[in-house]
């Protein structure tokens, strides 16, 4: 072949390549582009007809499965029809009343036992998410009220529910009420003060509780009836923190009597303030329900009538969450409770 007509040679083979690769290549382009349709499930297939399909291939009868479902024999076999016009195929051969299942109700059936049983789980899993039913309840609650409402509470919730594991919170008011409302607990055991009431939350109360002036078992105040806050005004004192219910309630009582405590100290919980009480260095405003602590050193005695003051103490829950069964176990245990005491 001489010089001059190679290159044009070689121009036709480039030509006659690219017509062969030519329609292949837009073909796979197209392909490409147009992306698979979705199969849209047919409005008819639901679970609950799975269910009876299932049913049905268990028992291996339209009577045992309506037995087994509490329904008609009618309805079973109208949702066995209904799922096959769903499907779009037979399910079944039918001979006189007897259905006889075919291999595609055979492969219907392995793979509806893993779908109804994964929506099962996620059911749970997003009602355990969510904290309705879950294994673990969150219990908060004050301090002061773990000497005798919480084991009294918690020993009857777990009779009502044995296989429930209870987690408690303990913290001010303050504290669980943020708690709560950001679901960090279920439910809170607190000082029903203006604080809690809350339009998303719902209460029970479960019993009243009277402040007292603590003094240390050897103090010579041990002998009054009761106390006239004005008499200890150059005393000194111990308080909660803020956020606790009883430090509010006693800047109420001081108030009352006009004159501001000498503070000590302050402290995050009501037992460290005891056992402060007892070593003598210092007094303080506590409910009643704290008696028991430290009963041998530490006292409790009344205020005058005009200085008295009484906290409401009460279960706080969510309204969205009044249905859930753990909840309401706890409710019923706390109702009984609250009947005992009065």
């Amino acid at each position: 072949m001489s010089a001059s007509l190679q290159p044009c040679v070689s121009e036709c083979k480039r030509r006659v390549t690219f017509q062969r690769r030519g329609p292949r290549l837009q073909a796979q382009s197209s392909a490409i582009e147009q992306e698979p349709k979705a199969m849209l499930i047919d409005e008819e297939f639901t679970l609950k007809k799975l269910e009876i399909f299932l049913a049905f291939m268990r028992t291996g009868n339209l009577a045992r499965a309506a037995a087994e479902l509490q329904t008609s024999n009618v309805s079973v076999h109208r949702a066995i029809h209904s799922l096959e016009s769903a499907l779009r195929c037979p399910l079944f051969k039918h001979e006189g009343r007897n259905l006889t299942p075919l291999e595609s109700a055979y492969v219907l059936e392995e793979r509806a036992q893993k779908l109804v049983a994964d929506v099962v789980d996620s059911v749970r899993l997003t009602r355990e998410a969510a904290g309705f039913s879950a294994e673990r309840f969150k219990l908060g609650s004050l301090y002061s009220l773990t000497v005798k409402t919480v084991p009294q509470l918690i020993m009857g919730l777990k009779i009502r529910r044995s296989e429930l594991n209870i987690d408690l919170i303990l913290g001010s008011n303050f504290d669980l009420l943020y708690k709560l409302k950001n679901m960090e607990v279920d439910a809170i055991l607190i000082s029903l003060d203006d604080h809690a009431t809350d339009s998303d939350c719902e209460q029970i109360a479960l019993f009243s509780d009277d402040i007292f002036l603590a003094t240390p078992a050897d103090s010579p105040l041990d002998r009054n009836q009761e106390i006239d806050l004005a008499d200890v005004r150059d005393a000194t004192f111990i308080t909660l923190t803020q956020g606790f219910a009883t430090h509010q309630d006693g800047n109420r009582v001081f108030k009352q009597a006009g004159f501001e405590p000498k503070v000590a100290m302050q402290v995050n919980d009501i037992f460290t303030l005891l056992s402060m009480v007892s070593s003598g260095v210092g007094y303080a405003l506590l409910p009643g329900r704290i008696a028991a602590v430290y009963e041998n050193r530490v006292k409790l005695i009344p205020l005058q009538p005009r200085y008295r003051l009484q906290q409401q103490i009460g279960v706080v829950f969510l309204k969205a969450k009044e249905r859930d069964p753990n909840l309401l176990a706890l409710l019923a245990e706390c109702r009984m409770y609250a009947n005992r005491q009065s």
